[in-house]
């Protein structure tokens, strides 16, 4: 179906007060670029997008690679933003008709329901133009708002170009618009860099087109926080925290129990089934998926991975690119690397870590181990203190235990090895054969008591 809008995204500037090399748009805030927030908003409301780009122009581009239909406009030199917009409409679709929605590359709070408001404002009124507005006690730097004596748009007024009673005007302007696309290209040719900055501003067009009489709407934001930019280190920071907010609120009311939302950060493509509990400072990143009935926490880190249904991650645990399946237990004090899997209803316990391992179902490494590139069976005992060795400063070797294998505490386990299934490791060995079925495994050095020796030696003074 084709689309009925056109969206302009203004994403070309450097960002000089973020104090950064990379452009601003490319900041991450909860685990995103900001624009990738902004460019999913056009995706949701099917509009034919331009991205107007300008500052390190491939960096943006490449990092909007994830949206194939996805149009780019070089504004070059950058002139302000009135010649951003002139610039994408030569890139955009050629139907006039059209309505052109145009937005800010770094406003990663606003939402999909103002948009549509905006633009059903602009179509119910026959409007040549509707923009965003919100009151605000502290205007500061932004553009003024003006009405005139029926209280109908007539302007918008720069900060740094206004007088001391249009400074006094509570009403600003969120740079936020949907123009009528045929009149907006028929009026935004007439712009002049008659200001403070000697550049083209988009709000002049608002002025213009009341001036040939066309009709201007405002749409009041009643939560001016979306209309957040992020034009340093400090606003990106309060940005994120707000989209975190957002975040775990909603899985709130889908049913995941949330211990201290404050504490919690939850990703964009995290999914937390309904019925899993999220304990205090634990972080959900990536592409994670928590399973109903799971509990996660508290400080917990868990980055791409899957946590079955009904398992448990305690205290303190680090898990990345890995699986845990129902009703598996981890931690506290774990460490699962990547390509791990804890099958189901195993164990691992605190202090263990996990490399490249598959632990089976029902199996457990209770304390004080590192298993490396192993494969272990099912009902599995791994002792206290045991150690895969599994690299030799050249390659990297597999162990293999089988199902109902029992390794002894403090045992060494030097790859390749195999463990046959019931066998037994006796502790303290060091393993370098193969342990056939059903065997048991001793590699200790033979101890030597030596009596009266402690009596002999010789005392300090």
């Amino acid at each position: 179906m084709a689309s009925a809008l056109r969206a302009v995204v203004l994403a070309a500037g450097k960002g000089t007060r973020m104090n950064s090399a990379r452009p601003k748009v490319l900041h991450e805030a909860a685990g995103r670029p900001i624009l990738h927030y902004v460019l999913d908003l056009c995706e949701e409301l099917g509009a034919e997008t331009v991205v107007v780009v300008g500052h390190q122009a491939a960096a943006v581009r490449e990092a909007c690679s994830s949206w194939p239909r996805l149009g780019f406009a070089t504004q070059e030199p950058q002139l302000g933003t009135g010649h951003a917009v002139q610039v994408a409409l030569g890139a955009l679709p050629a139907d006039a008709a059209l309505p052109v929605l145009v937005l800010a590359g770094d406003v990663p709070l606003l939402r999909a329901g103002t948009l549509r408001a905006l633009c059903a404002l602009r179509e119910d009124t026959g409007a040549a133009a509707a923009l965003v507005s919100f009151k605000t006690s502290s205007p500061g730097a932004y553009g003024r708002v003006l009405r005139d004596g029926a209280g109908r748009v007539s302007g918008i007024i720069e900060a740094k170009d206004a007088s001391a009673e249009q400074l006094r005007v509570d009403e600003v302007n969120a740079s936020l618009y949907v123009f009528d696309g045929e009149k907006l290209g028929a009026t935004i040719r007439h712009l002049r860099p008659n200001n403070a900055q000697g550049e083209f501003y988009l709000t002049d067009v608002i002025g213009l087109m009341v001036a040939k009489g066309e009709r201007v709407e405002a749409l009041l934001m009643s939560d001016p926080t979306e209309a957040t930019g992020v034009n340093t280190a400090g606003e990106l920071s309060g940005v994120e925290g707000e989209l975190y907010a957002r975040r775990t609120m909603a899985l709130v009311g889908a049913g995941v129990s949330i211990e201290r939302p404050d504490t919690v950060l939850v990703g964009p493509a995290v999914r937390v089934a309904s019925g899993a509990r999220i304990r205090a400072f634990t972080i959900l990143e990536g592409v994670t998926r928590v399973e109903a009935g799971a509990s996660v926490g508290p400080f917990c880190r868990i980055e791409d991975s899957e946590i079955g249904a009904n398992a448990t991650i305690l205290d303190s645990c680090l898990v990345r690119s890995s699986r845990i399946e129902a009703g598996a237990s981890v931690g506290p004090f774990a460490h699962i690397r990547p390509d791990s899997v804890v099958g189901e209803n195993a164990k691992v316990g605190n202090f263990v870590e996990l490399k490249k391992t598959h632990l089976g179902a029902g199996s457990k490494a209770p304390h004080l181990s590192y298993l490396g590139d192993a494969t272990i069976g099912t009902k599995a005992n791994i002792g206290a203190g045991t150690i895969t060795c599994n690299y030799d400063g050249v390659v990297k070797s597999p162990t293999a235990i089988e199902d109902g294998a029992f390794v002894g505490s403090n045992s060494i386990l030097v790859a390749p090895v195999r463990i046959g299934r019931g066998a037994y490791i006796a502790a303290g060995s060091v393993i370098t054969k193969d342990v056939p079925a059903e065997a048991l495994g001793l590699g200790r050095a033979r101890q030597e008591n030596k009596p009266g020796w402690a009596s002999r030696r010789p005392k300090k003074h």
